[in-house]
């Protein structure tokens, strides 16, 4: 039986030929037969008109040229007692802060895990190296801010993920197996990717992927997935592969969440996250949704209301099936967390609930995880 993906915190670039079916199209190819002479003359084919390809791939160009200097590797070395020296290499972009000024490079934690500030190497674009003066980190959501002193660099511009389809194109960029200055493009094969399995010392709870088929290979972990304006619309995270190469399934941390870290580290040193209060099931299945008196597998089953909580003051129950949060059909119990989490505190929210074979509607105001964790 063949074994199921494993998901390895890595990162990755996209290889996708998206001008495969153009080539293939009879209307871009013309055929000619050179007539005349001897009855074994040969016919050939020639590509023709190769303008709209030529054009496709200076815009590519353009925009690699346009990206790459925004784009870093990093290497980092942690000093232990019992393994020695671990060294860690990835990839990093560059960002100016919007409400906090100056330059930083945002990328993966892991990428620089516990390193001293003299042990992260930055290497910019036009092969300076540089190190460093502060650094952020917000383990659930597997990202680094990095406070440079450099002059004379280009930083990234932000895209909208929530803007981004599936089957746009995109590029990635970074140092994949230490070589740096790497861009690949491929699409976006999916949103909203959950529930993976990153590892047990991973500390990730904030979990809304893009899929990307990129070719993330070791190294490319932090570096940037752009669309075709050069904009920023993903951080390059992980893959789920049986090897531990790319096998065309690459996960990127969404731009909008990944600024919404980046703003509350800059200015409050921390990211603060909502918090509702209840345990959820994490095997709701067909069976258990029908006994409930569901159609089908949706939301999330309460199977404990912690006491002097947001839901316990809301009085939900056991059994309860929250379908909807403020707005948003819920999808299941990651959903449900990643949005509750990513909340502003204290904001009353609307929960359709499925309770005793019908649905209700109640108001919840959330509370601080940080006060109210048990």
């Amino acid at each position: 039986m063949k074994r199921p993906p494993i998901f390895w915190i890595l990162a990755t670039a996209v290889v996708v030929p998206a001008v495969l079916g153009w080539l293939a199209e009879p209307s871009h190819l013309a055929t000619s037969v050179h007539a005349g002479g001897s009855s074994g003359s040969v016919g050939q084919m020639t590509v023709g008109d190769p303008t709209p390809l030529a054009a496709f791939s200076d815009q590519l160009a353009k925009i690699a040229e346009m990206a790459m200097p925004s784009v870093v590797h990093i290497q980092s070395e942690v000093h232990t007692a019992q393994r020695g020296i671990i060294e860690e290499t990835g990839s990093g972009v560059i960002v100016a802060g919007s409400r906090v000024q100056g330059n930083f490079v945002v990328t993966n934690s892991h990428v620089i895990a516990d390193a001293e500030l003299k042990n992260i190497a930055i290497q910019l674009g036009d092969g300076r190296e540089i190190h460093p003066d502060r650094v952020w980190i917000d383990r659930a959501t597997d990202l680094a801010v990095l406070r440079i002193n450099a002059d004379d660099v280009r930083p990234a511009q932000w895209g909208d993920s929530d803007e981004v389809k599936i089957g746009h194109v995109v590029l990635a960029v970074g140092s994949p197996f230490g070589l740096s200055q790497s861009i690949t493009f491929g699409i976006v094969s999916a949103k909203g990717r959950r529930s993976l399995s990153l590892g047990e010392r991973s500390e990730v709870i904030n979990q809304n992927f893009l899929q990307t088929d990129a070719a993330i290979n070791p190294g490319n972990s932090g570096g940037p997935l752009i669309d075709l304006y050069g904009r920023v619309v993903g951080i390059n995270t992980a893959i789920a592969s049986n090897s531990g190469g790319n096998e065309g399934i690459g996960f990127s941390i969404p731009s909008n969440l990944v600024r919404r870290v980046f703003d509350e580290l800059l200015l409050n040193n921390k990211v603060s996250r909502a918090y509702l209060g209840v345990k959820l099931d994490a095997e709701f299945d067909l069976t258990a949704a029908q006994k409930l008196k569901l159609d089908r597998v949706r939301g999330a089953r309460v199977t404990e209301v912690y006491p002097n909580t947001p839901a316990s003051r809301a009085n939900l129950k056991f059994n309860d099936v929250v379908l909807s949060f403020d707005g948003v059909d819920v999808q299941d119990e990651n959903h449900l967390i990643n949005l509750v989490s990513l909340t502003t505190i204290n904001k009353a929210v609307r929960l359709v609930l499925w309770r005793d074979g019908r649905s209700i509607t109640v108001e919840v105001t959330l509370g601080n995880r940080d006060d109210l964790t048990p």
